[in-house]
């Protein structure tokens, strides 16, 4: 990496469900055609589903999966940076966890072993309004910590909210201190690629970043999730600050119902969904949030489906899979 520019670089962070990856594909179909992005993706659980759904936009792609991405002394993150910067990038994103803690991300990308490569610009943290009525939410140290550390702040699904909801965010980003670059409100994530270049600014967080996430020892160095030969599917699970997840990979001849999965993801009273597989009618990305489902067709083949769901209880994973595998049937 000697000779190398700094790369202008963003974290965009955000809560479960605010919306972060829809934003980044939004940034992606609008950025510059001359420009090569890279972004790194960090999901608590560990199927990388936000991953597959990039891959396919034209950007340089690495995961960080199963928990944050700058624990185990920060090797998950450091191997993917440094992979995602010999590609040479004219724009780096870094997409944490819903989960994540934001400040030790930032030590590091403003640390010795990265200033020289890293020209870290505004955070940008995405909120959903609704949110702010919910102490789920609003008593969760991390989500207090996203907006603290935020340059930009954005209420996303704006089109969904009521007068309230925008009050009760307005009231709430008004009180932070020091007051933010931008404030913005948009709809679809439609993020203005201007705010990807407002200048950081020093931000301190009230709450400590705790590495209490089950499985550190096992997150680095970004490890492949094939299948073996001959098997139908795999279950991955993690747990951490209250929040618990569970993954399937299934093999690509596993073709799901799509009316079937539909229904059933919006009966599954979980706080994430989201998922990317094979149906009869092609592949196809579910992101659900409030028992809401949205779909997009994607172009992808021969590809391994991935489910994840993240809750704040146990649920019964057992009876779930059982269901999974029901919707399936072999490929011819």
């Amino acid at each position: 990496m000697t000779n190398m520019k700094r790369i202008p670089t963003n974290i965009i962070t955000g809560f479960l469900g605010a919306g972060k990856t829809t934003s980044i594909l939004s940034l992606l179909a609008r950025k510059p055609e001359n420009e090569k992005w890279a972004i790194l993706i960090n999901e608590f659980g560990n199927v990388g589903v936000d991953g597959a759904i990039l891959d396919q936009q034209g950007a340089i792609v690495k995961e960080v999966p199963g928990g944050c991405m700058c624990c185990v002394a920060g090797l998950p993150m450091s191997v993917g940076i440094n992979a995602l910067l010999a590609q040479k990038p004219d724009r780096l994103l870094l997409e944490p966890t819903g989960l994540g803690h934001p400040k030790e991300i930032i030590n590091k990308l403003t640390s010795d072993t990265f200033r020289n490569y890293i020209d870290l610009k505004a955070t940008i943290t995405l909120v959903d309004p609704r949110q702010f009525a919910d102490p789920l939410y609003t008593e969760n140290q991390n989500f207090q910590d996203q907006i603290a550390l935020a340059d930009v702040v954005v209420a996303n699904k704006v089109d969904q909210c009521v007068d309230y909801d925008i009050l009760a965010f307005e009231t709430y980003i008004d009180q932070c201190e020091p007051k933010k670059k931008i404030i913005g409100q948009v709809q679809q994530g439609e993020l203005e690629l201007s705010w990807l270049d407002v200048e950081r600014t020093e931000r301190k967080a009230e709450h400590s970043h705790h590495h209490h996430h089950h499985g550190d020892e096992e997150a680095a160095p970004l490890p492949g999730f094939e299948l073996a030969p001959g098997q139908t599917y795999v279950r991955k699970e993690n747990n951490g600050q209250g929040y618990h997840s569970c993954g399937w990979f299934f093999a690509a001849d596993q073709i799901f119902d799509f009316s079937k999965l539909f229904s059933l993801f919006s009966n599954i009273n979980a706080q994430r969904v989201k998922a990317v597989v094979n149906t009869e009618r092609g592949c196809y990305a579910f992101n659900v949030v409030n028992q809401v489902v949205t779909v997009n067709e994607l172009s992808l083949e021969g590809f391994e489906s991935r489910i994840e769901v993240i809750d704040n209880e146990l649920l019964p994973w057992g009876e779930l899979e059982e269901i999974l595998c029901s919707l399936t049937t072999i490929k011819n």
